[in-house]
């Protein structure tokens, strides 16, 4: 695992924007229209950003599978950090669906751990390469690095099968939300 150059961002955003082009949660924020492909390579743009400011970028060594990892406590307002909410709202919410979204973070969150976490939001694969192992390696790799920090690692899925495979590194759902599909939030300890 390396860390992401800022310079691999737009491999980043296409790796995450094909793994997540069908996840039930990135289809719930983002506005359903001619534009979805558009909204999605914008929030996972949104994603790196947020992630390079205020957590780590990951590339396998191949850069064919990544992983943003947020720390919370790290994430503050910022004039930068105010301004990509704002058109991750504008680009791919759609400005009416704002309290919707809203209202779903703020029941996801009410569920977070209140200590310092290490957050996977995202770790994405490049679609041809699914079952090759390459995930599997930087997920234990991600572990490695939040052993070392004594932080559990924290993680939400929408997709009940990725409940198994996390399952099998230690990972234990601590809750289910009902956000018109059943999201996992998962933690492994330290």
């Amino acid at each position: 695992m390396i860390s992401a150059a800022y310079t691999d961002k737009a491999v980043v955003v296409e790796i995450l924007s094909n793994s997540f082009d069908s996840n039930k949660s990135v289809n719930f924020v983002v506005k359903q229209d001619a534009k979805r492909k558009e909204r999605i390579r914008f929030l996972m743009d949104y994603s790196f950003e947020v992630c390079w400011m205020f957590g780590n970028v990951y590339l396998s060594e191949d850069k064919k599978a990544c992983a943003l990892v947020m720390l919370p406590e790290n994430k503050r307002s910022t004039i930068k950090s105010w301004c990509l909410d704002v058109q991750l709202a504008f680009r791919s919410f759609g400005i009416e669906r704002i309290n919707k979204i809203k209202a779903r973070e703020k029941r996801i969150k009410a569920l977070y751990p209140q200590e310092p976490t290490c957050y996977l939001w995202f770790l994405g694969v490049a679609p041809e390469l699914h079952r090759k192992g390459i995930g599997k390696k930087l997920l234990q790799e991600i572990i490695a690095e939040a052993e070392i920090s004594g932080r559990p690692l924290c993680l939400e899925t929408s997709v009940a099968s990725n409940v198994e495979w996390y399952e099998k590194y230690g990972f234990r759902v601590y809750a289910t939300v009902d956000v018109g599909y059943p999201l996992f939030m998962m933690r492994r300890e330290p």
